[in-house]
């Protein structure tokens, strides 16, 4: 029979203190006292034994102030992940030092060259290979309605990356273009009906938009030039302020240029080949049916950044018009 033992009512240590030191100041010393389990040893790796192409923080969020075509400046709220490669042999990384080194940049007016100093910087903080740094906004440009003169804000979705990869520097800019596509076989079926039988008939056009991702070089590609460059491709941007003339001119608009998405990321291709500061690029195309339940999808790519046999699952799904 097993002896009951009484219950140690005695800890091998002190009561805790259960009030927050507000006070408390710490020193070297005590800094240096305390546990880094992330930057332990390769004996705590938990699981196999193999390098990480990515590790470190994503949607950090903080004011960036951005300079227009024109000559001025506007400030936007930035979403930023970083990222570096990870050796099989180390444990992890500190992430706080990602933030610190975009920190010491962020009050700078934003070009290539400081989000490449803020690369340099936590990259060697962290002694890694690979680095990455993404960043996300909404760019706002002002839009002249078609007939009325009335005005509004368009917001562009726009994702800028520097990738670093075996020493190759890329500087790649990610640009979401929302436009209306008219079915040309629904036009044609729609005047079909009004010239055989006298029937009104109306061809289908949806919401849609095509993600357009290219590698910068050279010279530097405005934000306000791949708007240009889109416009130039498919014609029928969304509209942000109508009366009756724009919705109108709208309608005819679409009627002058029927799409598929075929088409589109073709029209869209024909441009970005044309335009010297682009190197590789991807056009990923989404026509938002109101015909069928599905939607009709186009993915055309250029050089080898982007060409991969396999897609995202979400690829499709992340455009969202």
């Amino acid at each position: 029979m097993t002896e009951a033992r009484p219950i140690a009512t005695e800890r091998a240590y002190p009561a805790l203190k259960r009030e927050y030191p507000a006070d408390f100041r710490v020193d070297d010393a005590y800094k240096a006292s305390l546990p880094d389990l992330q930057n332990g040893p390769a004996s705590l790796i938990v699981g196999a034994r193999a390098p990480i192409q990515h590790v470190g923080i994503s949607n950090f969020r903080l004011p960036i102030r951005y300079m227009t075509r024109e000559g001025g400046e506007i400030t936007l709220e930035t979403s930023v992940t970083g990222t570096v490669s990870l050796e099989a042999d180390r444990k992890g990384i500190n992430m706080s030092r990602i933030m610190r080194s975009f920190y010491a940049h962020a009050d700078k007016q934003f070009s290539m060259g400081v989000l490449e100093a803020a690369l340099d910087d936590y990259k060697s903080d962290l002694d890694s290979l690979d680095a990455r740094i993404m960043m996300r906004l909404s760019y706002p440009m002002r839009v002249e309605s078609l007939r009325s003169g009335l005005s509004g804000w368009q917001y562009y979705d726009i994702a800028l990356e520097l990738v670093e990869k075996a020493g190759q520097r890329l500087r790649i800019m990610h640009f979401d273009y929302v436009y209306s596509s008219t079915c040309p076989c629904s036009l044609e079926l729609s005047e079909h009906a009004r010239r055989m039988r006298g029937q009104l008939a109306t061809p289908h056009s949806q919401r849609s938009v095509a993600r357009v991702s290219v590698v910068m070089q050279g010279d530097t590609l405005w934000f306000e030039d791949m708007v240009t460059l889109c416009r130039r491709a498919v014609a029928t941007e969304t509209q942000v302020m109508v009366k009756r003339e724009d919705e109108q001119a709208f309608a005819e608009l679409n009627a002058a240029n029927p799409i598929f998405v075929e088409d589109a990321v073709r029209a869209f291709a024909a441009e970005l080949m044309a335009e010297p500061r682009i190197g590789d690029f991807r056009v990923v195309a989404s026509h938002q049916e109101s015909l069928h339940s599905h939607d009709a999808v186009s993915v055309l790519t250029e050089g080898a950044t982007f060409a991969h046999a396999s897609l995202d699952p979400a690829i499709f799904a992340g455009l969202r018009a």
